[in-house]
C-alpha cells in the first residue's frame, strides 16, 4: 500500500498522539516562560532598590514581557520538546545575550524606567543578576517540572543492540526524564507493514517519542517512517551512526539546495591552545595558593595513618603518546601496586582496574576519595603542563595500549584532570566507550565545552562521585 495512503487514515492515533506529547510540552514552555518573568521581576528589584537606590517606573515592568519575547524568538521555549536531555547550562550563551540587551536597553532608556538615574553599578547588577536569576529559575522549573510530570515513553525503532544501549544511557544520564517502554525492528523492505504496527504500538503504549535507529535501511524509507511518526503527534529522534565519529565537529554547508556536512580540524589553532593554557594556568595557580593549608593539612593526616611517601606517582600516557608522572595523594597502603595481580579478579569495569572496596585503601584514603581531595596535586600537573583541567582521561600504559586505531586520536589533546568521563560517571563506563567519549570531545572541543564540564563536574564530586 502505497504510503501516502497510510498516512490519512489516523484520525484516533493522531489526537492520542498531540494529546499526550503536546501537554507535556505545553507545560514545559508555560514553565520556563514563568521562570523567565518571575526571574526578570527579582533582577529589576535588586538592581533598582537595593543596589540603585531608585524607584522604578510601571514602564519598567514592560522588561518583563520583552524578555519573554526575546526568549520565544530565540528558540529557548521550543528547544525542550524536541531533546531528551533538558539541561539549562547549554542555554547559557542565549541567557548571557538576553541579559545583555536587558541591560544594554536599561542604559540608554533609565529615564523611562525608574525615577532618577541609574548608576553604572546598577546597571552592571542588572545585568549580573538577571543571567544569574534566568538560569537558577529555568534549572528549578526544569527540576520540579520534572518531578511532577511522568516520564516520557519512548520506542525505539532499531534493533536489540540499539535498544539496550539507549536505554542503559538513559538510566546513567542525568537531567533525562524519560525511559524506553517498547522497541520494534527496523528492517528495509519492509515500510508497508512497518507503519501500521507502529501506529498500533504508539496508541496502546501511549509513547510520546520514537527513537529512530536506522540500520541498513534506505533514506526514502526513513522519510516515510519519520513523516508517518511526526502525523501521528509525536516527536521523533534520530540516532545517526555517522556521527558516533564525528560528533558534534561538523558544520552544516548548504550548495544550492545540496546539504553537505564540512568537519573541523583535528588539531586546535594556536589562539584556542593559547586561551585553553591559559585558563589552566590561572585556575591551578590561585587554586594551589587557596589549597595550601589543605594540602599541607592532608599531607600531615597521611603521614599519621600509615608509613610511606606522601604522594602517589604514577607513569601515564599524556598527549601525543608522550608519559609523564601523575601526582596524588596516597590513599593505599604502601606496595598497593604490587597486590593488584592478587586482586585482579575482583576487577568491576571492563578495560579499568576498578575494585569498589579496594583492601588496600587507607583509612585517610577513604575519605580523600570520597571527597576527591586526593586529586588536588594534580593541580601541580595542570600547572607544568602535563595535564589540563579538562581533557581525555589520562590512561596507564597498559590501558593505553587497548586503544587501536582511530581511537588514539583522543591523544591530540592533553589529558584532564575531569572530563566527559567524569561527569558521566567514569567508574560505569567500559574502556571502549570511555575513549569514544574522548575522541568526541577532542574532535568538538571549545572553550565553552570546557566551562560547561567544570561546572558539572563541582555537582558531581559534591556528590561522592570522586575524580
Amino acid at each position: 500500500m502505497p504510503t501516502e495512503e497510510i498516512l490519512a487514515r489516523r484520525p484516533i492515533v493522531e489526537r492520542s498522539g498531540d494529546r499526550i506529547t503536546g501537554r507535556r510540552d505545553r507545560i514545559y514552555r508555560r514553565s520556563l516562560a514563568l521562570s523567565d518573568a518571575l526571574a526578570m521581576l527579582l533582577a529589576l528589584f535588586v538592581s533598582t532598590q537595593l543596589v540603585g537606590g531608585v524607584v522604578p517606573q510601571v514602564t519598567a515592568l514592560l522588561a518583563i514581557p520583552v524578555v519573554v519575547v526575546v526568549a520565544k524568538t530565540i528558540g529557548l521555549y521550543d528547544r525542550d520538546e524536541l531533546l531528551l536531555r533538558k539541561t539549562t547550562l547549554d542555554e547559557a550563551p542565549q541567557l548571557f545575550h538576553v541579559a545583555t540587551v536587558v541591560a544594554l536597553v536599561a542604559a540608554l532608556l533609565d529615564d523611562h524606567l525608574v525615577f532618577g538615574e541609574l548608576s553604572k553599578i546598577a546597571i552592571a547588577t542588572l545585568w549580573g543578576s538577571s543571567f544569574t536569576a534566568l538560569l537558577l529559575f529555568r534549572y528549578a522549573a526544569r527540576a520540579i517540572v520534572s518531578r511532577k510530570v511522568v516520564p516520557e515513553r519512548c520506542l525505539i525503532l532499531g534493533s536489540e543492540a540499539t535498544y539496550e544501549e539507549v536505554t542503559r544511557k538513559m538510566a546513567d544520564t542525568h537531567a533525562v526524564n524519560a525511559r524506553v517502554v517498547d522497541r520494534i525492528s527496523f528492517e528495509p523492505g519492509q515500510i508497508d507493514t512497518l507503519i501500521p504496527r507502529l501506529e498500533r504500538a504508539i496508541a496502546e503504549g501511549g509513547i510520546s517519542r520514537v527513537i529512530v535507529a536506522p540500520e541498513q535501511v534506505e533514506q526514502g524509507e526513513i522519510l516515510d517512517v519519520v513523516r508517518a511518526i511526526k502525523a501521528v503527534g509525536v516527536n521523533v529522534t534520530l540516532v545517526p551512526r555517522i556521527f558516533e565519529v564525528l560528533g558534534s565537529s561538523v558544520v552544516f554547508d548548504d550548495l544550492s539546495g545540496l546539504q553537505l556536512l564540512a568537519m573541523r580540524r583535528l588539531r586546535m589553532s594556536r589562539s584556542s591552545l593559547l586561551l585553553k593554557r591559559s585558563l589552566d594556568l590561572a585556575v591551578s595557580g590561585f587554586g594551589l595558593l587557596i589549597a595550601a593549608p589543605v594540602l599541607i593539612a592532608i599531607a600531615a593526616a597521611i603521614k599519621l595513618d600509615t608509613r610511606g611517601s606522601i604522594f602517589f606517582r604514577q607513569t601515564r600516557v599524556g598527549r601525543d603518546g608522550e608519559r609523564f608522572e601523575i601526582l596524588k595523594f596516597r590513599t593505599m597502603v604502601d606496595g598497593a601496586d604490587k597486590m593488584k595481580d592478587e586482586l585482579r579478579s575482583d576487577n568491576e569495569t571492563n578495560g579499568l582496574f576498578k575494585i569498589a572496596n579496594d583492601p588496600r585503601i587507607t583509612r585517610v584514603g577513604k575519605l580523600l576519595r570520597k571527597t576527591s581531595l586526593d586529586e588536588l596535586p594534580q593541580l601541580i600537573n595542570v600547572f607544568k603542563g602535563d595535564m589540563a583541567l579538562v581533557g581525555p582521561r589520562p590512561l596507564v600504559v597498559d590501558e593505553d595500549s587497548q586503544v587501536v586505531g582511530w581511537h588514539r586520536r583522543r591523544l591530540a589533546l592533553t589529558p584532564g584532570m575531569t572530563g566527559q568521563w567524569q561527569i558521566l560517571g567514569s567508574a560505569k563506563i567500559p574502556l571502549h566507550e570511555m575513549v569514544k567519549i574522548d575522541y568526541l570531545y577532542v574532535t568538538t572541543w571549545s572553550f565553552w565545552t570546557d566551562i560547561k564540564i567544570l561546572v558539572r563536574t563541582v555537582p558531581y564530586v559534591l556528590r561522592g562521585g570522586g575524580l
